[in-house]
């Protein structure tokens, strides 16, 4: 098994959408030979009702309260008023989704996409018509993208993916695991500063590596 960073999250997480910014600034300090996956955990199931009062409320308040914790972090609360919202998140991780099966590269700019649509410009990411034009303003190609978020290869992988963010040491989103030979690792979070999270990370491999060496002395 590679050795490997698990960043679990939801594209229309407000928790995931503060976390940005170190998150970044982790991703650029990481060890070059480790790798990165980043698993969609699917906060909402598909639904068409219209969001409770008592979801928006509690919502409204969530990002109320990251914004005074989270120095920097930005909502328009127009989205509540201009949208009409449902508690669905599984479009906005079929996106991202299909974003990477079409073009790698283009993954993380589909979340960040998908975010900034939400949370700063009061787009509806639970909608497929939003989700198209988000891939389109990316550079992806519109008919491409809107047959492949339908189909049943990306439905499976969504499955798969919640499946892993089920089985993970985790307890919601966003949350980072170092997945090694010897088991799972969870790093505890700091949505300031990078390199806490980065001393837990490198410690985790120090001691993979320390391990695999003693096993392998051993096996000689």
């Amino acid at each position: 098994m590679t050795t490997e960073l698990l960043y679990f999250h939801d594209p229309m997480c407000s928790w995931c959408w503060a976390f940005r910014p170190v998150w970044t600034d982790l991703c650029n300090q990481l060890p070059r030979d480790l790798t990165v996956r980043r698993v969609v955990g699917g906060l909402a199931p598909d639904s068409d009702e219209p969001m409770s009062l008592d979801m928006r409320l509690k919502l409204k308040g969530i990002w109320q309260t990251i914004q005074e914790r989270i120095p920097g972090t930005r909502f328009n609360f127009a989205f509540w008023d201009s949208c009409a919202p449902r508690r669905s998140t599984y479009n906005a991780c079929r996106a991202v989704l299909t974003a990477a099966r079409l073009s790698p590269v283009h993954e993380e700019p589909m979340i960040h996409a998908i975010q900034q649509a939400y949370y700063l410009d009061a787009r509806n990411p639970s909608d497929i018509s939003t989700l198209v034009d988000l891939a389109v303003e990316i550079g992806l190609d519109r008919a491409l993208f809107a047959t492949e978020i339908s189909g049943a290869d990306v439905q499976s992988q969504l499955h798969e993916e919640i499946t892993l963010a089920r089985s993970a040491p985790i307890n919601g989103f966003p949350s980072l695991v170092v997945r090694t030979p010897s088991g799972q690792h969870p790093v505890n979070l700091d949505y300031r500063d990078a390199a806490p999270m980065l001393g837990q990370i490198e410690l985790i491999l120090l001691i993979t590596a320390a391990g695999s060496a003693s096993f392998a002395s051993h096996q000689g």
